[in-house]
């Protein structure tokens, strides 16, 4: 694979941002080189241990670090709650309104070259897409809709509580009902992707039984 291969754009963030976007399949100092020749906005994903030096000095800034929660169906913890449901067709306006500024942790967010409107755009142009492909369950709580969770494949890829149900110990109730009736389908494992910083995440995956791996820092650049 050549170099300039090694450079993958990213459509769907250009929708959001209104600039090209581009992905780096890994910091060597000759790839984070060549990207400075082409403006946009870059992501590379690094190992925590490894040396920072080259991102530094080709101006590319720490963003986050993002961990990767995993159970099996043996280590679920389910936990019951009469008055929850999950919903597997919700309707779409009802799920922009909850998903619109619940991330104000994600990456593009703490990026301080990114517009965070843009960025609150991002997120509800992903949510419209998994929605399309029917990937989306809404999650009810005496028939009013509290919150969603998408999935792609065995990954939960994005979710959230509306505000007025956050807080209220309702969350772990909704995710291991979900988790189990995947299981139940037949995946084996269940994975998601969160911010080390999001703690309320963090926590609520390990109350659940799921352990963590995979530890991955993200920078980014933009280049004028």
């Amino acid at each position: 694979m050549s170099l300039r291969q090694k450079i993958r754009s990213t459509p769907w963030d250009k929708v959001a941002f209104g600039v090209d976007c581009f992905e780096l399949a890994d910091a060597s100092p000759e790839l984070l080189e060549l990207a400075l020749t082409t403006p946009g906005h870059y992501t590379v994903r690094v190992d925590p241990p490894a040396s920072k030096q080259a991102l530094h000095r080709y101006g590319f800034y720490y963003c986050d670090t993002l961990i990767e929660p995993w159970c099996t169906p043996q280590r679920l913890a389910r936990c019951a709650h009469d008055d929850i449901a999950i919903d597997g067709a919700p309707a779409l306006d009802s799920l922009i309104g909850i998903c619109h500024g619940a991330f104000p942790r994600g990456r593009f967010h703490r990026d301080f070259n990114m517009d965070t409107k843009r960025a609150d755009t991002r997120y509800d142009n992903w949510l419209r897409e998994l929605h399309r492909d029917g990937k989306v369950y809404g999650l009810l709580y005496r028939g009013e809709l509290a919150g969603f969770i998408a999935r792609s494949g065995d990954s939960l890829v994005l979710h959230a509580m509306s505000e007025c149900y956050r807080g209220k110990g309702l969350a772990k109730y909704f995710w291991s009902m979900l988790c189990a009736r995947l299981f139940a389908e037949g995946l084996p494992e269940i994975r998601s992707s969160i911010s080390a910083a999001n703690l309320a995440a963090l926590n609520l995956y390990a109350a659940l039984g799921f352990r963590f791996r995979n530890p991955t820092d993200v920078y980014h650049r933009m280049v004028p």
